[in-house]
This record gives structure tokens, C-alpha cells and sequence, in this order.
């Protein structure tokens, strides 16, 4: 499989002091030997390789109160041939889970009919039976790198029968003279009406009017309608503005590309993307971007203050939207109302502009759904 766009070193080195995500592949004349997960909470996740590149064990390692890393989990698996392998069907998968005080619970499963699998018996000659053992804590841990010490994985890659080196050297993957975050370019041309290019063939950009939003906390919120806890926001007017999304039709059909709420009718001189207050562009590699999380297929506008009935959402929201483009659940005495449209072509992370006018004001806020762009490129 492609790996994804690589991260300059200098922004892998950012992600690892600010606890969040990224992966290192250590390799030996082009073959992967393993691939090393930095997950959040300073956890890691190392998978190995053995001599034919093949990933056959899966080792995590948490923080431990010695200030090291405990391997409390691990998962070995063997394949019966390479079409076996790279359809994950092992014939033999043994998981050993390790606790904190050392005691350790090997379990091993045999692949059943037509894939499924079986726990080995307790005990008998026709299978590995579930074994219990103990260990002094110590063996399990290893120290808890800086950022470029692989050196210590070395040990697990000794496991995998791999001949440990003497030193594991950092070797700098070329990234594009550039790369960086994702940027706003062409947001004005995806709401212009008329035919276009995509990656996909011909389409034609068409502008529907979405309604009125109404704003009265000063903040706009952009956020999926089913999970209104993980809002992103940021400061407008408060008053009602109009909302509009760009409809691209093509040959398969027609989907929201974007949606736009416009503040004030003036062009936008620039474009920011919408971040939460711990989010640091410096911490994206080439083409990231932080973005509006999506997992009803359906993304909204609304007023920070906005809240919904859960029960009637189906009925209200995603039933509703799901025959047409958009759907606006009023507001009431007390409430304002909320505008919400369908997202793009489903579920995934989207990316939420600010367009700012030449003194900095909020003109208009996009959600960009990234079906075309304005050099009609996906």
C-alpha cells in the first residue's frame, strides 16, 4: 500500500512534544522492518515485519509508573501463504496481554471454517491450550524514546529474528519544497454557477439558497447536528444571514459540495482555516487540515447556543435532508434556528474556512467538501 504524504522531521519532532499522532517506518535496503505508532497519551503501537515484508506481530506499549514503557499487549499471527496474508485471514492468531504486577495470559486461536476463528482448548493434543504464567514486571519494559531514538525498539525487532544494528540512523524522506496545511484556494470559484471540470469528468456548479440563519450568542458554530458537543466556533455578528450551497451535478448524480453563511457582502481579501483554540498549524504535515468531524452524512450552521432533540433527529434532520439538500429546524421563543445540509459524499473530516475582509472582519464561513477544487483537481 501508498504511504501517506510523508512529515518533514521538523514536524514530526512538533507532533511528538505535543503528544499527538504520527508513525516512523524503520526499514533495512528498502525493507520495512517495523512501523512505529506515536498515539496520544504517549502510548505507542509497534508492528513488525519479518523477512518477506510481511506484518506479522503488533505489539502496544503504554506509559508505566517508572516513567518507561510496558508492553501490556501484543498479537502474533502466521499465514498459510502470501493470498492468505494480504487478505488477514491468519490461520493462527496468539494474543498475550500482560498486567501491571507481571502475570501474563497467553491465548491462541486457530482460524476456523470459512475464516472464523476458534479459541484453542484448555487443555488436549490438537490445539496450544490458554497458558498463565509469571514474570517479573521489568522484562515487559523499555524506556520511552525522544523523538529519532528508535534505538530502543531494537529488542523487538531482535524477537522478529531480525540481526539488531548497532545504530538506527533517521533518514530524511523528501517532502515537497512548500508542503504544509492545507490551503484555501479557489473557495470563491466553487460557488460560482456554470460548468466545470473535475477529476470525475464534466459537471455544472449550481447555487441553492438555503435559508436564513439566525445568530444570537455571536457565535457561529459548524458542526454534524448528531454530535453537537464537538463544536467548532468562532465569533460573528449576531443577526440573520443567508445561507447557500454550491450543488455540483454531474453524470452520477448531484451532491453538496459546499456551504457557505455569508456575514457581510464584501469579497474576502483572506482565507483561515476555522481551528479550536489547542489546534497548531504547525503541528500539519503536507495537505492536513483540522476540520469539521461528519458521521451522519450530514453537517450543519447553527448559533453556539442551538440544541436539539436527540429523539426527533431522524425524523427532523436526517430523514428529512436525506430527499433533498437541506432542511432547517426552526427556532422558538427561546432558541435560534439551526441549517442543516447534506455532506458532500458522506462521512469523514472536512475542512471549515474563514473568509476575512481588508480590515479583518468575518465576511463568510465554507465548509468545503472537497469534491472538486478550482483547478478542477479532487
Amino acid at each position: 500500500m501508498a504511504p501517506p504524504e510523508p512529515l518533514s522531521r521538523a514536524v514530526a519532532e512538533r507532533r511528538h512534544a505535543a503528544g499527538k499522532d504520527f508513525a516512523v517506518l524503520l526499514s533495512a535496503r528498502e525493507r520495512p522492518l517495523a512501523q512505529l505508532e506515536f498515539w496520544p497519551r504517549r502510548m505507542w503501537r509497534v508492528y513488525l515485519f519479518d523477512d518477506r515484508s510481511w506484518r506479522t506481530r503488533m505489539v502496544d506499549l503504554k506509559p508505566h509508573g517508572t516513567g518507561m514503557l510496558s508492553a501490556h499487549w501484543s498479537i502474533r499471527w502466521e499465514f498459510s501463504d502470501e493470498q492468505a496474508h494480504a487478505a488477514g485471514k491468519w490461520d493462527v492468531q496468539e494474543t498475550t496481554t500482560v498486567s501491571d504486577d507481571g502475570q501474563v495470559e497467553v491465548k491462541t486461536e486457530f482460524a476456523g471454517p470459512r475464516g472464523t476463528s476458534t479459541q484453542a482448548p484448555a487443555a488436549g493434543p490438537s490445539g496450544v491450550p490458554v497458558r498463565r504464567l509469571s514474570a517479573p514486571a521489568e522484562s515487559f519494559l523499555c524506556p520511552a524514546p525522544e523523538f529519532g531514538d528508535w534505538q530502543v525498539f531494537v529488542p523487538l525487532l531482535a524477537q522478529q529474528g531480525h540481526e539488531p544494528a548497532t545504530t538506527v540512523v533517521l533518514s530524511e524522506v523528501p517532502v515537497a519544497e512548500g508542503s504544509g496545511p492545507l490551503r484555501a484556494t479557489g473557495i470563491e470559484r466553487l460557488f460560482r454557477p456554470g460548468a466545470c471540470d473535475t477529476s470525475g469528468g464534466p459537471a455544472v456548479v449550481e447555487q441553492v439558497d438555503a435559508g436564513l440563519l439566525r445568530i444570537t450568542s455571536g457565535q457561529l458554530a459548524v458542526s454534524d447536528p448528531g454530535w453537537l458537543g464537538d463544536l467548532r466556533t468562532v465569533a460573528v455578528p449576531s443577526g440573520e444571514f443567508p445561507v447557500t450551497l454550491s450543488i455540483l451535478r454531474t453524470s452520477r448524480g448531484a451532491d453538496v459540495a459546499a456551504a457557505k453563511v455569508t456575514f457581510l457582502d464584501l469579497p474576502p481579501r483572506e482565507w483561515d482555516m476555522l481551528l479550536r483554540p489547542d489546534e497548531d498549524l504547525g503541528l500539519l504535515g503536507g495537505g492536513q487540515f483540522y476540520g469539521v468531524g461528519v458521521d451522519t452524512g450530514t453537517a450543519a450552521f447553527l448559533d453556539a447556543t442551538r440544541t436539539v432533540d436527540e429523539d426527533r433527529l431522524d425524523e427532523d434532520v436526517f430523514l428529512a435532508v436525506d430527499g433533498r439538500f437541506t432542511v432547517e429546524l426552526p427556532g422558538t421563543e427561546t432558541e435560534p434556528n439551526l441549517i442543516a445540509f447534506r455532506a458532500g459524499q458522506g462521512d469523514g473530516s472536512y475542512p471549515v474556512w474563514i473568509g476575512r475582509t481588508d480590515d479583518g472582519q468575518v465576511g463568510c464561513v465554507v465548509v468545503d467538501f472537497q469534491l472538486h477544487s478550482a483547478d478542477g483537481e479532487k
